[in-house]
Parts: structure tokens; C-alpha cells; sequence
């Protein structure tokens, strides 16, 4: 039996729906969500094989111009390095609206010369539907786009249709990974992005973005994982935040993010979480890749 794999760029500026949208795809919790944009940093991989097809999609940072702290300017270098080597770009916009960042992002798109769908994701919000269509022709005006696809990926509506569009880019070629596989990043990785998704969920706009996560010890003991977490911040007012009245902010946080922990290894978790100011941590380039920032 012919088999297909190919690689495909999930792109779009910050708190688009990037992240929602592949874990709908996958129908599993991968990248961390929240209503703070920027909530991802990394490029993830999001395997899904059905039958004879392979997807492989990468979760991008969101783009943004103007960044002026070296995290930014590293998560842009890597969302954008992303262009270059996929088989098709999913270029998702929110609901109606365009701005300077989204004229930005279809540059660099034309400049990579790849095949691009447009998802206008958050149609379920649109108040006035009578503009969507109008919205939409314009859109095709802007550029050569592969398709245009209105959908919402909280609900999944129209998700389906964008896989099937998707299929038509995958290049003939072996799996490069395993049926079973979900995505190319560790359990230690996966388990400090659910802390961290917790952290800005909890504190909402009172946090920075300048707050991480490292994940300092992870053992398994059968049935049981001992995990030792660090939250790093900037200040030492950030880290009163996380922590909370006697503790009640950071407990919270731990509780909830265990809980995701143990429904993604399927196994009892116990997790220790420290929080420690490290001022200037978000601008020391060495200290970025040591925490896997490319």
C-alpha cells in the first residue's frame, strides 16, 4: 500500500487558536492553551497516522513584530525558520480580522513559496455572520491562497474539512514515525508545559510573560513519577504572585497540573514545585537554550 507523510506549519500571530486547533486535530491535550498570547514557545510536533496517511504538524510560537527580549526574538527565528521546510502552511487568522501582523506573517509565507491554507478559526464568534462572506472574497483578493476554510476549532467545526484539504499536500513517502507516536517531545518537556499552562491560566494578566518552567528531576518508581519542578521569574514581586497567600496560588497550580500529568502518563504523579527569581533570565541567550529555546 502507497503511503504518505508530510509536514505541515500551523502559523498565525499570537492567541489565534494555533494550539486549540491541533489538539482538536489530534483529539489530545499536546500544546498548552490559555487566554494569554504567546502561551507557546516552542515548536511542537503533532503526529496523527490514519491509514496510509501521515500528518506531521508543527505548533509554532505566534509571530509578532517589534520583539525587543531575546526569548521573543528566538521563539520568531524559530516560528519562521518552520516556513521553509514544510509541504503546506495552515495560516490561521481569527474570526474577521486582519491587521499589521497577519500583512507580516503573508509576506514571509510569499517568501517561503509554499502552498498555504487560510483557516479563519472563531467563526462561532462572529456576532454579524452576513460579513463573513464578503470578509472571506476579500481574503481570496489577498492572496493565492490553496483554500479558505471558515471553522472553529473549540467546537471542530469544519476541522474535519481542513484534514481532508490537508491529504492532497502530503508527498508520497515512508511514516517517519509510529503509528502510536503523538508527538516528538519528551514526557519531561510535556509534563513542565502543563505546569507552566496551569501558572498563566491561575494568574491571567497579573504574570509576565518572562515565567518558565524546568523540569530539574523526573523518576519513575513503577507506578509512581517523582517530579521536581522549578518556576523561574524575573522578580521577586512574580514569584508573590505564583505562590500566593500562604501558599494557596502554587498549591492550586500543583494540584491542577498533577492531575493533567497523571491522565497523560498514566500513572500516579508526585510533584514538587519550587519558584525562584532570576532576574534578566529571558535576555541570557545561553540560559534560553539550556531551557531548549532555539
Amino acid at each position: 500500500m502507497t503511503s504518505y507523510c508530510g509536514y505541515i506549519a500551523l502559523i498565525g500571530r499570537p492567541n489565534v487558536g494555533k494550539s486549540t486547533l491541533l489538539n482538536c486535530i489530534l483529539q489530545q491535550k499536546l500544546s498548552i492553551t490559555s487566554r494569554k498570547p504567546q502561551t507557546t514557545r516552542h515548536s511542537i510536533l503533532g503526529i496523527q497516522t490514519i491509514d496510509e496517511y501521515q500528518y506531521v504538524y508543527v505548533d509554532t510560537p505566534g509571530i509578532h513584530q517589534g520583539s525587543k527580549k531575546v526569548m521573543n526574538r528566538l521563539m520568531n527565528k524559530t516560528a519562521i525558520a518552520v516556513l521553509r521546510d514544510v509541504d503546506v502552511i495552515v495560516f490561521i487568522v481569527e474570526g474577521i480580522h486582519w491587521s499589521d501582523e497577519e500583512d507580516y506573517i503573508l509576506r514571509l509565507i510569499k517568501e517561503a513559496d509554499v502552498p498555504c491554507i487560510l483557516a479563519v478559526n472563531k467563526v462561532d464568534k462572529i456576532a454579524d455572520k452576513g460579513q463573513l462572506l464578503p470578509w472571506l472574497e476579500t481574503m481570496s483578493q489577498r492572496h493565492n491562497f490553496a483554500a479558505i476554510i471558515p471553522l472553529s476549532a473549540k467546537t471542530g467545526l469544519q476541522v474535519d474539512h481542513l484534514e481532508q484539504q490537508l491529504k492532497a499536500f502530503l508527498p508520497e513517502g515512508p511514516h517517519l514515525f509510529a503509528e502510536d507516536q503523538f508527538t516528538d517531545r519528551p514526557v519531561r518537556f510535556l509534563c513542565a508545559e502543563l505546569l507552566r499552562e496551569k501558572i498563566f491560566r491561575l494568574c491571567g494578566q497579573e504574570l509576565p510573560y518572562s515565567t518558565t518552567v524546568d523540569i530539574e528531576s523526573y523518576k519513575e518508581e513503577g507506578n509512581l513519577v517523582r517530579i521536581h519542578a522549578l518556576i523561574l521569574v524575573e522578580k521577586e514581586g512574580h514569584k508573590r504572585i505564583i505562590i500566593g497567600d500562604k501558599g494557596k496560588k502554587l498549591k492550586e497550580m500543583a494540584t491542577s497540573a498533577r492531575l493533567d500529568m497523571e491522565q497523560l502518563l498514566g500513572k500516579k504523579v508526585f510533584l514538587q514545585c519550587w519558584c525562584k527569581v532570576k532576574s534578566g533570565w529571558a535576555d541570557d541567550e545561553r540560559l534560553l537554550k539550556q531551557l531548549g529555546y532555539d
